[in-house]
């Protein structure tokens, strides 16, 4: 089994409940969430004209491999109605994995870990709830310690939803 860090994010119709379908849909597909975080209401990141966002993140225990994992989430993004919106556009859903166990992959359409995460508030927030001591393989520093140069760098606004 390997375990899997995906980032949720919602931004269109009820975006709180578009998340929890969306781990529903996982754990029908072969992924078992076994952690998750809080609710985090923030900024869209890239095209800033949207709504905002709700945003998540999970572990799962998976016995697909990181390509298959990534077709199931694409299949369950299909499933919810996502339609493309360009790039950074709004979306109804949007499941991007942030890590698989401590692997690294550079393929044309699967990079992990994901290449933008440690520049994003709204995945690191989330996930140094679940994960603050997950070491990123390739930079080679914690979650914690990726939030902490983030914000010294920058700091957005995201309201922890209870």
């Amino acid at each position: 089994m390997a375990t899997l860090y995906i980032g949720i994010g919602s931004n269109l119709g009820d975006r709180r409940a578009n998340c929890m379908r969306a781990l529903e849909l996982m754990n029908e597909s072969g992924m078992t969430v076994t952690t998750k975080s809080s609710f985090y209401e923030t900024e869209p990141w890239g095209m800033k004209e949207q709504p905002l966002f709700m945003n998540m993140a999970v572990i799962v225990e998976t016995g697909l491999s990181a390509q298959a994992a990534l077709a199931s989430l694409k299949c369950i993004e299909e499933k919810m109605g996502r339609q493309e919106s360009g790039r950074w556009g709004p979306r109804c859903i949007d499941l991007d994995i942030l890590f698989y166990d401590d692997e690294i992959i550079a393929e044309k359409d699967l990079r992990i870990p994901h290449p933008l995460l440690h520049k994003r508030e709204f995945v690191l927030l989330p996930l140094i709830e679940i994960a603050p001591d997950k070491r990123h393989p390739v930079l080679l520093k914690t979650v914690r310690q990726l939030m902490e140069e983030l914000n010294n760098v920058q700091h957005t606004e995201c309201k922890k939803q209870v």
